[in-house]
């Protein structure tokens, strides 16, 4: 069938994407008019456009909520990339420490924070959505805020101190702010 994607997503991420009684599989399928056919024993799933699919880019559109769904996200975070503003970004963490388990959790524990506060901040900065989970760190964003809380998850990374980060959060947010009023006077 033209226009089909293939995917696999972590096994145990697989009732999220389907959730209690199917509900969330035929709320995806509904949103996309696509059809998810999801195998459970090895997280593979198959995304097929609907007769009726009136968006050419449903197909691919659903592949991008399954992937963020399968990378920790919920389905009604996931959910939010209908919207043409928004994207889904996965840092891979292998790529700043390597292999190491030792490594990854660690960094993993940095850009959560004591008690999810760090992943909090940046959220609220930047407002978008962060699920770290596996060896990934993921966002959900408009492509602007997206680029500033990438910045920021990579300056963890890189071993910044988390004050210089939330500074730089701080004054990114301030940016944005000043861009948007500066919008709306021009609009006026």
């Amino acid at each position: 069938m033209p226009n089909t994607e293939y995917l696999k997503i972590p096994k145990e991420r697989i009732g999220v994407l389907i959730g209690k009684d199917g509900v969330t599989k035929e709320h995806v399928e509904n949103m996309t008019n696509t059809e998810l056919d999801i195998e459970s024993e090895t997280g593979s799933v198959t995304i097929s456009p609907t007769e009726n699919m009136e968006d050419p880019l449903g197909v691919w559109k659903t592949r991008y909520i399954v992937k963020a769904i399968g990378r920790g996200f919920s389905p009604e975070t996931a959910l939010k990339l209908l919207d043409d503003e928004f994207i889904l970004e996965i840092i891979n963490l292998q790529d700043f420490v390597g292999k190491s388990k030792k490594a990854i959790l660690r960094q993993k524990g940095r850009i959560i924070g004591r008690e999810g506060r760090t992943k909090e901040i940046i959220k609220e900065m930047t407002n978008v959505d962060v699920s770290v989970y596996g060896k990934t760190v993921s966002l959900i964003g408009d492509m602007e805020r997206i680029q500033i809380a990438k910045e920021a998850v990579e300056m963890i990374l890189e071993g910044i101190r988390h004050k210089t980060v939330y500074s730089f959060l701080e004054r990114k947010k301030q940016e944005l702010k000043r861009k948007e009023f500066e919008n709306i006077v021009i609009k006026d």
